[in-house]
């Protein structure tokens, strides 16, 4: 839907389906270049580059008439990342990258097939349901910095890959991918120094502390997308026996205070998406380092989405004006 603009019929879900379980595994000689990063590298560094790499792999998408082969790589890359990033994890923990089981037709095991790959267990559905719904809430959000640097590198013609590569480093950033990662260790901070939540808001509205994962530029009330996740986090800690988690608790504190006190609601300073997403993440065994990883994972239609309009568009490549702002007169040597 958000690649093509319109809800697909039931032949076109399956052909698409199809396409991508088709296009999952990723060249073995790919993979290797991970080898080449120490362990501790960041995962995100790798992403980039083996999305890069797979230009190397799949030449067809350097030819500029992109619509002969769109449908292909497209498919190839919404593919690919669950296994690269699957791969990319396992390369950190030092484990052996895990194939796909390419079980083409089945629109639910794409998650489940990522998650496989990633930690190589039986995954209980209600793990697999909420980093569904992470990856849902995550597909696109306006003209976000990753979306907008994505159509920039695509005006230029660029290819999908590189577009798409680009658009990993702009996420990269903690004021926007990383923004669940502050997230995290804030409320690890919180836990392990035993403050009181109440006591840790006061000296957010004393300027001592500043608070992560409420409040966005763009919802000016509760951000609907962290009203779902808070439902999903709490039915995964349940299903992992893990409803009593101490950062949980924090979080729920948190949040249970600033609504109620008026410096925050006055403030439009309500829970957003990653102060939930976090916490689930965190349940199902994902490294915090990993997390604007599995963020990518989810962005990733919504990237080749934007890259798909700017290129049909035909316009112009991107070049934003520029307003000279120094001194005017004078002599300059």
């Amino acid at each position: 839907m958000l690649i093509d603009g319109k809800l697909p019929t039931a032949e076109q879900l399956k052909s698409f389906v199809d396409r991508v379980h088709a296009n999952t595994a990723v060249d073995d000689r790919l993979l290797g270049i991970l080898q080449g990063f120490p362990k501790d590298a960041s995962p995100m560094a790798m992403l980039s580059a083996c999305i890069n790499g797979l230009c190397g792999y799949h030449p067809e998408v350097l030819d500029v008439n992109y619509e002969k082969h769109f449908e292909h790589t497209s498919a190839q890359l919404l593919g690919k990342i669950r296994t690269l990033a699957a791969a990319i994890y396992r390369h950190s923990e030092g484990l052996p990258a895990i194939a796909p089981c390419g079980n083409a037709g089945a629109a639910d095991t794409y998650t489940l097939d990522f998650l496989n790959m990633t930690f190589g267990n039986d995954v209980k559905p209600e793990v697999a349901e909420a980093l569904d719904l992470i990856f849902l809430l995550h597909a696109d959000h306006e003209q976000n910095c990753s979306a907008s640097t994505c159509r920039m590198v695509g005006s230029s013609h660029a290819n999908l890959f590189a577009s798409c590569a680009a658009a990993v480093c702009a996420l990269w950033g903690p004021l926007h991918g990383g923004a669940n990662v502050e997230i995290m260790n804030q409320l690890e901070e919180i836990n392990k120094t035993g403050i009181d939540p109440d006591d840790f808001l006061a000296g957010v509205k004393a300027k001592k502390y500043r608070l992560f994962g409420f409040g966005h530029p763009i919802y000016r009330n509760y951000d609907p997308r962290a009203r779902i996740l808070k439902k999903a986090a709490e039915r995964v800690l349940a299903s992992l026996n893990d409803a009593n988690d101490p950062l949980l608790k924090v979080a729920r504190r948190l949040e249970e205070v600033a609504l109620q006190d008026d410096y925050f609601v006055s403030r439009k300073l309500y829970p957003n998406v990653d102060f939930y997403s976090g916490i689930i993440m965190r349940a199902i065994g994902v490294p915090t380092d990993m997390f604007t990883v599995m963020f990518a994972v989810g962005r990733m239609p919504g990237w080749i989405a934007q890259w798909k309009e700017v290129r049909d568009q035909k316009g112009k490549i991107y070049r934003p004006r520029q307003i000279y702002t120094g001194p005017v007169g004078g002599t300059y040597a």
